[in-house]
């Protein structure tokens, strides 16, 4: 299996993006809500089955292997016409409406410290978390609802020749409030940080281990790798910075570090505003920080400015004026975030993912100024920053 020269260009746009350099054009690609998908088909009036990283041609894809502490099919509790409801590997009951974006967290089988003291990990190396099918929360319960996903080595066969493939993998708080629920962690940290703080040593372990074993899988396709990590809201981080730099960040770091030792950049994915620890990830070496949430209050252009090129950005485009601007403030808003791209170091995407209600023209018409206005050298017009660089 070899990939396409296509897909090497598009590796290579990627690759110097991320080293900070100017490659053709600024990469673009992104995360998508199976109702947008639904909704983009119908109103471009593509097939039931259209590709949207093929008919766009993106640049890049990601792929999860199962992260599931305990490896067991989901225990269907309900399963109706309108939702179904779930006990995963992770021991959490979960609610999917069908017609809901997301599900709903209804219970944690740990709702003690003993608990933590008493949980045990499967074998983050057991090959069915990459070789077989089978059921899984990340893969399986989110925006949709999908049993026996497809093999982690089969997804990533599925797109290597046409796509850079990233890996995936949770930092220790991604993992954490799955098992335990987001309300007992905070709480907790504040009880009893020095049980909390054990079990995260545990969850960096599992974790290290789930990134190696997936990229012994994968066998040198993978062309990067996304940490999911959640670690703020809005206004600002959901517990301690001090708290996150003794107990998260190391482990963050070592699996930077393993990445980083395979050749592999990383690209670290954690909603709300981040500012407060922002220059401990250039400093723990993240290559791009994904998805700067506008609505937090980041701005790609501000942080260029600020940080210069010690790390990349990738995402930004607001996804509430992706839904509701007309073409000349599309237009505004991409010019003026492509000159973050300059001298490199900017993957364009939206602030998140893209949701149900983006009109699927507002997202053609942004896809196709990102193609046109984001050639190198960059040609941005009356929106050309010159104090950004």
């Amino acid at each position: 299996m070899q990939r396409t020269q296509n897909c090497l260009l598009k590796l290579d746009r990627m690759n110097k993006a991320l080293r900070h350099q100017e490659p053709d054009r600024v990469p673009v690609s992104d995360f998508f809500w199976g109702g947008f998908l639904s909704r983009w088909r119908a109103e471009l009036g593509l097939a039931a089955d259209a590709d949207i990283y093929r008919y766009y041609d993106l640049d890049w894809q990601v792929v999860s292997p199962n992260m599931d502490p305990h490896i067991r099919p989901f225990e269907i509790l309900r399963d109706c016409a309108n939702e179904v409801t779930v006990r995963t590997g992770f021991g959490a009951t979960i609610r999917k409406k069908f017609d809901q974006a997301m599900p709903a967290f209804l219970a944690f089988e740990a709702t003690t410290v003993k608990h933590l003291e008493d949980f045990e990990f499967d074998d983050p190396f057991d090959e069915r978390r990459y070789f077989a099918a089978g059921d899984d929360q990340i893969n399986g319960v989110g925006d949709g609802f999908e049993r026996n996903v497809a093999a982690f080595v089969e997804r990533v066969g599925a797109v290597y020749e046409d796509f850079p493939v990233f890996g995936s993998v949770c930092e220790a708080h991604e993992m954490l409030w799955r098992i335990i629920g987001p309300e007992n962690v905070m709480l907790w940290m504040g009880q009893f940080p020095d049980a909390i703080a054990q079990f995260v040593d545990r969850l960096h372990e599992f974790n290290l281990g789930l990134l190696r074993g997936q990229m012994q899988a994968a066998q040198g396709r993978l062309a990067g790798v996304v940490i999911w990590g959640d670690v703020a809201y809005k206004k600002g981080m959901l517990f301690s910075p001090a708290f996150w730099r003794d107990h998260f960040k190391p482990g963050v770091k070592a699996m930077i570090d393993e990445c980083h030792s395979h050749g592999l950049p990383v690209i670290y994915h954690g909603c709300g505003n981040v500012s407060r620890i922002f220059e401990d990830f250039i400093e723990i070496g993240v290559d791009a920080y994904n998805p700067l949430e506008a609505k937090a209050g980041l701005d790609v252009v501000d942080l260029r400015r600020k940080y210069g090129h010690g790390i990349g950005f990738c995402g930004n485009m607001d996804v509430q004026l992706w839904a509701a601007g007309d073409r000349h403030e599309l237009r505004a808003a991409v010019l003026r975030k492509l000159n973050a791209a300059k001298g490199g170091g900017f993957i364009f995407q939206s602030d998140h993912s893209v949701p149900s209600n983006v009109p699927g023209e507002s997202y053609d018409y942004v896809v196709q100024l990102v193609r046109k206005h984001g050639v190198y050298p960059l040609q941005l017009g009356e929106y050309d920053l010159e104090d950004v660089h």
